[in-house]
């Protein structure tokens, strides 16, 4: 997933990373830019699915508890998609109960990560 550079960014694969808190859509908007990628933004699991209409990301980070549609259930849409079913999906909450990422996994979910969560795990991912 490693992404091209780009001077205008036109041609930097994009992630869509969905939560309501803005301050760790910010965040984790900052370091994946620094990586080299585009980032589109959603603020809760509707507007997430909403953007999924219209753009083409290679990785989706979707928060669990969000208004209007969680987490899951964005999940769920993607994977029933199947102009999205392959899309890779990473679940970033707050939620540590056990059995929590089984939940996400067994859903689809490719990665489950627990805020607040180091930036490396994610570039880690990115690489693989």
């Amino acid at each position: 997933m490693s992404p091209t550079s780009s001077s205008d960014g036109a041609d930097r694969p994009t992630i869509l990373v969905c939560d309501d808190e803005r301050h760790i859509v910010r965040l984790i908007q900052v370091n994946l830019e620094r990586m080299g990628y585009n980032v589109v933004t959603a603020f809760d699991g509707r507007e997430a699915l909403e953007k999924l209409e219209t753009v083409t990301p290679i990785l989706v980070m979707l928060d669990i508890m969000m208004p209007h549609v969680d987490g899951y259930e964005v999940l769920r849409s993607i994977r029933k998609n199947p102009a999205t079913a392959k899309l890779p999906v990473i679940m970033l909450t707050v939620q540590a109960q056990e059995g929590d990422d089984l939940i996400g996994l067994e859903l689809g979910a490719d990665m489950y990560m627990t805020k607040p969560f180091n930036p490396q795990d994610l570039r880690r991912f990115l690489e693989q």
